[in-house]
């Protein structure tokens, strides 16, 4: 049976870049870290970000962007202080894409390796009940 989510990797170019963009945005605290070691597949971090372990590895060879995501939960009032830090890391934000009622705001950005993150302000639950609103008017 599944517990729950046990950890997320994003692989990288730069270890180092990135640990700055993680500990600088999501005020990530880094709790391992290889040296030049390779325990897994390459030199990599352990991070908490959230309550949630994140792990990145690092890989010269980075493919093309997708929409697969991580999204982190923030509150609607910190969208601003959120959207000025990407903004001065120059990160390249996504337009939004188009919500219903309810479901919630969010922002949506690539790090410098082509990860899409996502700082959304709903909860499932909230999602749910703006889908089952909309459902219940069609």
């Amino acid at each position: 049976m599944i517990e729950n989510v046990s950890h997320i990797t994003f692989v990288v170019k730069d270890l180092e870049k990135t640990t700055a963009l993680y500990k600088e945005l999501f005020d990530a605290q880094e709790v391992y870290y290889s040296g030049d070691k390779t325990h897994s597949l390459s030199r990599e971090r352990f991070f908490i970000i959230g309550g949630q372990w994140i792990a990145v590895m690092e890989n010269k060879e980075i493919v093309n962007r997708t929409y697969h995501h991580v999204a982190f939960k923030i509150k609607e009032e910190d969208i601003d202080y959120y959207v000025d830090k990407i903004k001065a890391l120059h990160l390249e934000m996504k337009p939004p894409r188009p919500r219903i009622k309810g479901e919630g705001s969010s922002i949506y950005f690539y790090d410098y390796d082509n990860n899409l993150f996502e700082l959304h302000t709903g909860t499932l639950e909230e999602r749910l009940s703006a889908y089952r609103e909309v459902d219940h008017h069609e």
